[in-house]
């Protein structure tokens, strides 16, 4: 029980704390470049996050009868893959197709996305309640929050949805 008192003790528990949010945080945007085929990102994510891993991991090791060791452990991976997801969100790496649908104002969208500079597939369709308009925009992450908000500012009432992708051929993107 003395050994849980001593700062030592403490101190190696937050370093594997902060060892493991650090390997998950690496891990959880690993999987995603994965996911957006990036490969050497992928490789060079791979192998810190291998090397933080083992550190991490001697330490509980060496320390099994210290209950406050796993418990940091544990603590640090759970952590470690929301601070993960918050970093993916944040670095906005990849492509997206954003889907608006439009009741009576899917042309006058549409334009407003063209004018400031995106390329917009318009499509008739029907909907529960009639006829829609129905686009299609593909872009970069990091560009949604710009077409969602031209989007609102043409029909506050239109239905957004995103979805992951990858572009296989041609098109345009607007840089």
């Amino acid at each position: 029980m003395e050994t849980l008192l001593t700062p030592q003790t403490w101190l190696i528990a937050l370093l594997i704390f902060v060892l493991r949010v650090l390997n998950m945080a690496l891990d959880t945007v690993r999987v995603m470049m994965v996911m957006r085929n990036r490969r050497a990102l992928t490789f060079v994510l791979g192998f810190i996050q291998t090397v933080i891993y083992v550190i991490a991991f001697t330490y509980v090791i060496d320390g099994i009868d210290n209950f406050v060791n796993l418990f940091a452990y544990s603590a640090g991976f759970a952590t470690g893959n929301v601070v993960g997801m918050w970093a993916e969100e944040r670095m906005a790496i990849g492509y997206i197709t954003l889907r608006v649908i439009s009741p009576n104002l899917g042309t006058a969208v549409a334009e407003k996305l063209r004018g400031a500079g995106f390329a917009v597939t318009e499509i008739p369709a029907r909907g529960k309640d009639g006829a829609v308009t129905l686009l299609n925009v593909s872009i970069f992450r990091r560009q949604a929050g710009q077409a969602m908000d031209l989007v609102k500012s043409v029909d506050a009432n239109a239905f957004m949805t995103t979805e992951d992708m990858r572009p296989v051929s041609r098109g345009f993107w607007r840089m």
